[in-house]
């Protein structure tokens, strides 16, 4: 029964996606159906915590294209975890954009609905690969299925940002990802993912670093410079996508993704015995600062946002890398913690273009005395963005600082520091000037966006703060990845 709940999850959102395609016609029926949808995939990834919990892997065989090389799937607390936030903001996202499509009279709404959910279809493979092969297959399905989403406007500038999506995206795994794991096959005679990884004694440590560097830079949804510059392009895409795939599925599979094969391909011990990994560990630490920076100067709020992302993925990059209990345990719940602030902060972004048609912080003067709910909300994400209590995002970067002296890394105790006091400089100015400074257009009235933007935006502002004093479901399966 549970492995055959592995294939539904899966199948379970194309399912959804034809059902939206054949119910096009009528609006209504159409989002019901994609409702309907993300709460089936909610309750059937929940039929796996029991299992997980309790110590097992259920996994099941697909197909095996290639000897040796099977497509299939299995369960495990890392993918666990990415399911169900990807599941649950999927449904809050769904909702959120029956509001921002409708509101801003989006084109093509049905395309968008289909597209979106054959998205979470690839991410849930994502998240339940049971060797490289499948990961890298469901990785691939994930870049193409969000392009038409990236590109949805149609639009000269829409098109450029795809191009730039597609290219960077596209070229990295094919040139690097698509080595190391052929590679890694070559070494260990499988791409199996297993508890202490596989790679021990088979190679150098020069060749161990080399691997670990075609993994980092080859899964370009991490966004480690120099391989960015997609996730501000992909900025041209509407709100409900620059929030689920670009705060959550996107991104969060590229740094998923690098957790799971730190874990299981390499093996805890293994890198943290040969320091191989140490460049990468600076380029994780370089990305957070230098895309703060980068965030400080940047006017258009989407952008803005965007860079931040860059920054805040590194930081479950630095945890990978640092291979240790507290260091992989931070990675993980800052997986969690930071996919509920930031897909707030988007929602945010979209509710203030559809409410007051404004996209730059420069505008956002005074506008909080009219969208309290909206940049209140905005507030309460940005500090747990900032890692500040009573928010949720303090939890991550206290276990990555707790990795990085563990590790006896004291300056990555403080570039953590310093992101922090960067996130508080890039992000609370926003709600600040938006409710004590005056406005230039005092005689425009605005209003708050439509009612389902304002539900999912509590939704996930809730959850900031819940996290922050109900953690322990988060850090439970954190744990398990360490034992």
């Amino acid at each position: 029964m549970t492995e055959s709940a592995l294939v539904w999850i899966v199948l379970t959102p194309l399912v959804g996606a034809l059902a939206v395609l054949l119910t096009g016609r009528w609006p209504n029926l159409r989002e019901a159906v994609s409702l309907i949808t993300g709460g089936g995939l909610i309750a059937q990834v929940m039929t796996l915590i029991s299992p997980v919990l309790a110590g097992e892997s259920p996994s099941i065989l697909l197909v095996t294209p290639v000897p040796g090389v099977p497509l299939a799937l299995q369960i495990e607390p890392l993918g666990l975890l990415f399911a169900l936030i990807a599941a649950v903001l999927w449904v809050a996202t769904t909702v959120y954009a029956i509001g921002y499509m409708r509101g801003h009279g989006e084109q093509h709404q049905t395309r968008f609905y289909a597209f979106f959910a054959i998205a979470i279809s690839a991410t849930m493979g994502v998240a339940l690969a049971q060797n490289l092969f499948t990961l890298f297959l469901f990785y691939e399905l994930l870049t193409l299925s969000t392009y038409p989403l990236v590109t949805h406007a149609g639009t000269d500038e829409a098109k450029r940002g795809g191009r730039v999506y597609l290219g960077i995206l596209m070229g990295t795994s094919m040139g690097f990802l698509l080595l190391a794991v052929i590679w890694t096959w070559h070494l260990a005679g499988t791409t199996g993912f297993h508890p202490g990884g596989i790679l021990a004694g088979k190679t150098s440590p020069l060749v161990l670093g080399v691997l670990y560097a075609l993994f980092a830079f080859g899964i370009g949804k991490a966004a480690l410079m120099p391989f960015h510059r997609w996730l501000p392009a992909a900025m041209v895409a509407p709100t409900p996508v620059s929030a689920l795939l670009h705060a959550v599925a996107v991104v969060k599979a590229g740094v998923f993704a690098i957790l799971k094969i730190t874990i299981y391909i390499f093996g805890l011990d293994l890198l943290s015995g040969t320091g191989a990994t140490t460049p990468i560990l600076w380029v994780a630490a370089i990305t957070i600062i230098g895309a703060s920076l980068i965030a400080l100067h940047q006017d258009n709020l989407k952008r803005r946002l965007a860079y931040s992302t860059i920054s805040q993925l590194s930081y479950v990059v630095l945890g990978a890398v640092l291979a240790n209990a507290a260091g992989i345990a931070g990675a993980a719940v800052h997986i969690a913690t930071h996919a509920v602030g930031k897909i707030t902060l988007f929602f945010c972004a979209g509710a203030i273009l559809v409410a007051a048609h404004k996209t730059r912080v420069s505008e956002l003067d005074g506008l909080g005395r009219q969208m309290p709910i909206t940049m209140g909300a905005f507030l309460i994400a940005s500090l747990s963005i900032a890692g500040l209590p009573p928010t949720a995002g303090l939890w991550g970067k206290w276990y990555l600082s707790l990795g990085a002296l563990d590790a006896g890394y004291g300056v990555l105790a403080g570039v953590l520091m310093l992101s922090t006091l960067l996130n508080i400089a890039y992000l609370l100015p926003i709600p600040l000037r938006a409710f004590f400074a005056r406005g230039t257009d005092q005689g425009e009235q605005w209003h708050e966006a439509p009612l389902p933007c304002l539900v999912a935006i509590c939704f996930t502002t809730i959850a900031c703060v819940a996290l922050f004093f109900f953690p322990e479901p988060v850090y439970q399966l954190a744990s398990m990845l360490v034992r």
